[in-house]
């Protein structure tokens, strides 16, 4: 198995179910720290799990995702190189467990987590810890230390909760998982979670309205509007070809071995993914 594939099937294996306890091995992932701006960094790991963005203010720090549980000590380490400041809010992008399982840990040391109305319900129903303190319908706006963040949801995507997160004097986005950049990092459709490959498109394109010039992808390096924009067309692409396939009354193994050939699916992707493509796009 090749690196790209590798990292394919972790990234799926992070999504198989509902909430994922078990870890990848049994050590945390190894981290980096990549400076932004003077107060703007993500903790990054080129495997899962996804990215940690930091805003560090003198009242706090607001993280987006946390990762895993078994990162949280990393996590904390790599901040302490940055800021003696707190973590005061936490905002996950999504319910899976490699964006929000460091929740409870940072709640015990008084953190307030933030996440979509929808990304709360999901994670009562499959009784994950460390659920939302606060929700969003569509908007919120949060303020510390003199710095503004606004909190979006456009609408259904990887799953039914999908956030987005702005730093608009940074004119920075981080997008979870409605966006991941790289070879290794094809589009999952979370059925389970809610997902949706026919309404992705438009949720990309109400993010793409917000002002900003880059991007921290749920999963990959930092990067540009304009690659947020070719993965938007990549998704229109993708439905288009399946549905186009299923009109002209192509197998589910054809359809598969396209998905793997054009869109870099692993065994995982095409578990979790193709029968719901395949329902929603008839």
């Amino acid at each position: 198995m090749n690196r790209r594939v590798a990292l394919a099937a972790l990234v799926s294996i992070a999504m198989l179910g509902p909430y994922v306890n078990a870890q990848f091995g049994d050590k945390p992932a190894k981290l980096d720290t990549i400076k932004i701006k003077d107060d703007l960094f993500v903790i990054h790991n080129d495997f899962v799990p996804g990215n940690t963005t930091v805003l560090v203010t003198n009242e706090g720090v607001v993280l987006v995702d946390d990762k895993f549980e078994i990162d949280h000590e990393s996590i904390m380490a790599q901040l302490k190189k940055i800021t003696n400041q707190p973590v005061k809010y936490v905002i996950n992008t999504h319910y899976h467990g490699d964006h929000s399982g460091g929740n409870p840990k940072l709640q015990a040391l008084g953190a307030q987590v933030i996440t979509s109305q929808q990304a709360r319900d999901k994670m009562l129903e499959v009784k994950q810890p460390g659920m939302a303190n606060v929700t969003l319908d569509n908007s919120l706006r949060l303020f510390l230390g003199g710095k503004r963040v606004e909190v979006y949801r456009f609408g259904r995507a990887h799953t039914d909760g999908d956030i987005v997160v702005l730093f608009p004097v940074h004119r920075v986005l981080s997008a979870g998982d409605m966006f991941t950049f790289g070879d290794a990092t094809p589009q999952l459709i979370d059925y389970a979670g809610g997902g949706s490959a026919r309404d992705w498109t438009g949720t990309l394109y109400g993010a793409l309205k917000l002002d900003f010039d880059q991007v921290v992808p749920g999963h990959g390096l930092v990067t540009t509007k304009q690659e947020m924009r070719k993965f938007r067309d990549s998704t229109v692409t993708l439905r288009t070809k399946v549905h186009d396939m299923i009109a002209q009354k192509k197998t589910k193994a054809e359809i598969e071995k396209m998905l793997r050939s054009d869109f870099k699916f692993a065994d995982l992707h095409i578990q979790r993914s193709l029968d719901g493509l395949m329902l929603e796009l008839q």
